[in-house]
């Protein structure tokens, strides 16, 4: 009898589990830039890519001839010099060697569409060196693209970014001389900064631990969130807010009954060089008879 229990032997399923685990990372990191990059764009273009771009336009993403391939980022751009051009940007997790072939297709249809200049580049969001190749030299083919890693750059460039899509970038970037701990607390807080709203803080902040991943910085996360203590999930606790706001009320006014009492204090000693008895000092300053003795 047939059961739906009965593998072949050679069905290896942690090798699938593993195999569904890296697919479901790899979309998950595709959807992370597709929804900020729009946002994140034009400090990218200025400060990576280097164009002055004036005009820009949405243009058909789907290149359809002898093959369909469907660009991560494609623009129509008018830089300040007035040339006009298409933008193709390729955003890669991961070297792959046949990269450069990709980039060739795209290169070729889209200069037959859209009859315009193409100007290519893949931002490299993984972490250490790309070893992918960027050129083509053959003798009947020349060819190349524009490759930018992340980890090569400032980090503070995106932290500068005046939307929060742009600043999660930070976390791919080069920290520099400031050290792990140090830029994941300033990456935080210049999200924190940013948010519009509480939705939109947990967004970014899962955002931006999905990404630690690119950098095996899962655990290090962890404890720079902990480690700001507005960040701390019981500061969102109603009852942790209000013992927080007793507690600071409880020590004003443990300060004021300290200020009240030095100044009863002086007042006695005032008191007691003018030969008032102890008794009457007492009950003008509330002091205790053995507190007025020791003055």
């Amino acid at each position: 009898m047939f059961s739906c229990f009965n593998y072949p032997e050679y069905v290896n399923f942690d090798s699938m589990s593993k195999r569904y685990h890296k697919e479901s990372q790899a979309n998950q990191y595709d959807k992370i830039f597709r929804e900020n990059m729009e946002a994140a764009l034009p400090g990218i273009i200025a400060h990576l890519l280097g164009f002055d771009i004036v005009h820009s336009e949405e243009v058909p993403d789907d290149i359809q001839h002898t093959k369909e391939r469907k660009p991560d980022l494609l623009k129509k751009v008018t830089d300040s010099s007035g040339k006009t051009f298409i933008l193709h940007i390729e955003y890669q997790v991961k070297n792959e060697k046949e990269m450069v072939y990709r980039m060739a297709e795209y290169m070729v249809m889209l200069l037959r569409k859209y009859s315009l200049p193409v100007e290519q580049f893949v931002l490299f969001m993984g972490a250490g060196k790309p070893g992918m190749p960027t050129e083509i030299n053959e003798d009947r083919l020349k060819f190349s693209y524009r490759l930018i890693a992340l980890s090569d750059i400032n980090y503070k460039i995106f932290l500068n970014s005046d939307k929060a899509e742009g600043k999660i970038l930070a976390i791919l970037a080069n920290f520099d001389n400031d050290g792990t701990d140090l830029a994941l607390q300033n990456i935080l807080k210049g999200v924190q900064a940013g948010k519009q709203g509480d939705f939109a803080e947990s967004r970014y902040f899962e955002q931006l631990r999905i990404l630690a991943q690119l950098r095996n910085l899962d655990i290090k996360f962890a404890e720079a969130m902990e480690s700001i203590t507005k960040f701390f999930k019981e500061e969102k606790d109603p009852f942790f807010r209000r013992g927080e706001a007793k507690g600071k009320m409880e020590g004003k006014m443990e300060g004021k009954m300290e200020g009240r009492k030095e100044e009863a204090i002086a007042i006695a000693g005032e008191m007691k060089k003018e030969g008032i008895p102890a008794d009457q000092i007492a009950k003008f300053t509330r002091l205790s008879l053995e507190e007025i003795e020791k003055l």
